[in-house]
């Protein structure tokens, strides 16, 4: 958490965090998700950051006991990442059709097939967004926590 809010604060990308530290873009990833990570993998960080790699690990360990805030700033970050992810399916549903519909009116004129392809990915396209925007409420956040409950027989 300490090394996403770090990177953000200096405007760097992962991959830019990765060309300065040394590291791969996934394990900066991991970290970032909380995973564990190496020493080397610290020092690499602290060096990026200009920051004694020692103060990175206290924050990775201090991460695991969060804070309400720190629950909160966590769930922002990967609403943040539904989001773009979303944006990314967008913009290839826009390209990929767009694609299929050139090469549908080239060889095919008179029949419009690219409306099949089009349709099952615009649903497929729709239910991610009510997912990301948490537009089901029947298998929302609330639901899962009855079911929860439920199976355990007892409130959290």
């Amino acid at each position: 958490m300490i090394v996403q809010t770090m990177r953000l604060k200096r405007g760097w990308s992962q991959q830019q965090l990765a060309d300065l530290s040394g590291l791969n873009v996934r394990t900066i990833q991991r970290i970032e998700r909380g995973q564990s990570a190496s020493v080397e993998s610290f020092k690499a960080l602290g060096a990026a950051f200009d920051v004694d790699f020692s103060q990175l690990q206290e924050n990775a360990v201090r991460d695991i006991a969060r804070t309400p805030e720190q629950i909160e700033i966590a769930l922002a970050f990967s609403h943040v990442r539904q989001v773009r992810g979303l944006a990314y399916s967008l913009v290839s549903y826009a390209i990929g059709i767009g694609a299929l519909a050139i090469i549908n009116w080239i060889y095919n004129p008179h029949h419009l097939i690219v409306i099949y392809p089009a349709a099952i990915w615009g649903l497929a396209l729709v239910w991610k967004a009510a997912r990301v925007f948490n537009l089901l409420p029947w298998f929302g956040p609330e639901w899962e926590r009855r079911q929860v409950e439920k199976r355990l027989g007892h409130p959290l």
